[in-house]
């Protein structure tokens, strides 16, 4: 019997109108779907007129998940493995699937897809390369400063994702440990339809988003020149 295969599809981090026919193409050809919110999932692919089997698959569950699937993907079935938005595995989960399925030889392939980190990073219009994602932020004050501290200190842009009840007083952190020249950029509910993006000194962006926010944030945070002892994209007031 042949055998099935794992597909890695990346999928909207919030226009529907982003998916690629390709991505498009693994969904409709999936025996079955494992998503991290099945529902979540469903709206996607209510929209693209598809009707697949799910698997929940999320963060609580992958180590029960992985005989099932790769036994599966033995019998030939080939599964679809997509996160609530963007790639697998950033911040999500997928990695752990993944690794089982080349640790055991068997298929996998890659369907590239939107990813905040790099529109983000395009957005902000500070320097691309190199750069340094760090996943979400700390929810603790203490580690969430650490990290901040060490940002501050790269010679290369760093960039987080950050929860909207906690944007406020990472900014106000921020202007505490970065140059208040340097500029740190916002990214608000990317490809949707109340899309922001605001870039400013840390002072300014916490000013900004003193108040309650919603929505999913990336913060993209300019680098430090050690040979200036400025950030790099820093500006006159």
């Amino acid at each position: 019997m042949n055998l099935g295969r794992l597909l890695v599809v990346g999928t909207p981090i919030g226009n529907l109108s982003d998916i690629s026919p390709r991505a498009c193409q693994a969904l409709a050809t999936s025996d079955l779907i494992a998503a991290e919110d099945t529902r979540h999932t469903g709206l996607l692919l209510q929209h693209l007129g598809l009707k697949k089997p799910f698997l929940s698959y999320q963060k609580f569950n992958e180590a029960s998940r992985e005989t099932e699937i790769l036994d599966r993907i033995r019998s030939g079935q080939t599964i679809a493995l997509v996160t609530d938005s963007g790639m697998p595995c950033i911040s999500d989960p997928g990695e752990r699937i993944i690794r089982a399925a080349r640790r055991e030889n068997l298929p996998v392939e890659i369907i590239p897809g939107p990813s905040a980190v790099l529109h983000a990073l395009l957005a902000s219009g500070l320097p691309a390369l190199p750069f340094y994602f760090g996943g979400f932020l700390p929810p603790k004050s203490g580690g969430r400063q650490n990290e901040l501290t060490a940002a501050a200190a790269r010679d290369h842009t760093s960039i987080y994702f950050e929860s909207p009840h906690r944007l406020a007083r990472t900014l106000l952190a921020l202007t505490e440990i970065f140059p208040p020249a340097s500029r740190v950029c916002v990214c608000r509910e990317l490809t949707k339809k109340f899309e922001e993006v605001f870039l400013g000194s840390p002072a300014e962006a916490a000013a900004k988003f003193a108040g309650k926010t919603k929505g999913e944030i990336t913060l993209v945070l300019s680098p430090f020149a050690p040979s200036s002892g400025k950030s790099l994209g820093h500006f006159s007031p």
